[in-house]
């Protein structure tokens, strides 16, 4: 960073994001469109293939190498009894994937996918949001620049997970800080929350939001005093995708609070993102509502750590494919 503070470069970045391109998108609906075959026979699938051509540029597109990264963090929150999980739980989880035997791994292997799993500073967990900033504007701006690193070495489509006990109240707070509304408007189960937990959920994100007060009113001042480094990191990889033409694949409530955080400073940040599915959390349906993201994939998926959209790689591979194919047979 050479600015005078660690988030004035990623302001101008997020203020200056380049659009996607628009016209590869339409050439591919007029090749579609081309075909030996009835008009929009292949529902989605065009969607999706233009919607890969507008974010890579490229017309027809294709997915070559496809990157599942994942995220996992710590927060300083679950001292409010708020996960029926131990914080333990997060680094033994990053510990099977990295054994080969998590959920992620085996999709990855199904759909050709390469894996990363981030493990960021597991042994040192955030503030606790109630009454302090999950973290500081340099360590959050760092953790950024870190998750900007998942492109690195080179990728055409790039698939965001998370791991973190406790994320789905850090994820609860950062969607009402920047969307609107209270901690009851976007707390869920979680990973299994009985009515008491959730009820101690509520009242987290509802002290955390009063502690905080306005200088919520900044996205990035928003997710480093409510977010968590998972979070940070995924927002600087959504951004990195965005400046190298990469398209993202969102999985779980978790990225998707991290993504709120760009559109709410741009609302064109997330033009690049398609979400894998919807969690169980009653608020995701409608932070995707907001932000404009259609599902793709309604499984009833709500594991997490990247496994929703390394399903959902697999599809938009295919479309890949298909325009390709069919564009080749037009020509």
């Amino acid at each position: 960073m050479t600015s005078a503070l660690p988030f004035d470069d990623f302001r101008n970045l997020i203020a200056n994001l380049p659009p996607v391109d628009d016209a590869a998108g339409e050439r591919v609906r007029m090749l579609f469109a081309k075909a030996d075959k009835s008009v929009g026979s292949l529902g989605r699938m065009e969607d999706i293939a233009a919607w890969l051509a507008a974010s890579s540029g490229k017309a027809p597109p294709a997915v070559n190498r496809p990157l599942v990264a994942v995220f996992a963090g710590n927060h300083g929150v679950t001292r409010q009894g708020i996960s029926p999980r131990p914080v333990a739980a997060t680094a033994n989880a990053v510990e099977l994937c990295a054994a080969g035997g998590a959920a992620v791994n085996q999709a990855c292997i199904a759909h050709d996918l390469g894996l990363k799993v981030f493990d960021l500073a597991l042994h040192i967990s955030t503030g606790d949001i109630t009454g302090e900033a999950a973290l500081d504007e340099r360590g959050c701006a760092a953790t950024m620049a870190f998750g900007m690193e998942a492109t690195a070495g080179g990728t055409d489509l790039l698939c965001l997970g998370d791991i973190g006990v406790g994320n789905s109240t850090v994820a609860a707070a950062l969607l009402a800080a920047v969307l609107g509304g209270k901690g009851a408007d976007w707390v869920g189960p979680g990973s299994g929350a009985d009515k008491a937990m959730q009820a101690r959920k509520v009242a987290a994100v509802d002290a955390a939001l009063s502690f905080h007060g306005s200088n919520l009113k900044d996205p990035l001042e928003a997710l480093r005093r409510v977010g968590g480094r998972e979070f940070a990191a995924i927002a600087g990889a959504i951004l990195a995708a965005r400046m190298q033409n990469v398209p993202v694949v969102l999985d779980g409530f978790a990225a998707t609070a991290a993504a709120a955080v760009l559109h709410a400073a741009n609302p064109t940040a997330l033009d690049h993102c398609l979400l894998a599915g919807l969690s169980w959390e009653p608020g995701h349906a409608e932070a995707a509502r907001l932000l404009r993201l259609e599902p793709l994939l309604d499984l009833g998926v709500s594991h997490g750590e990247g496994f929703g959209a390394a399903l959902a790689a697999g599809l938009v591979r295919a479309a890949a494919l298909t325009s390709s194919g069919m564009a080749a047979a037009v020509r």
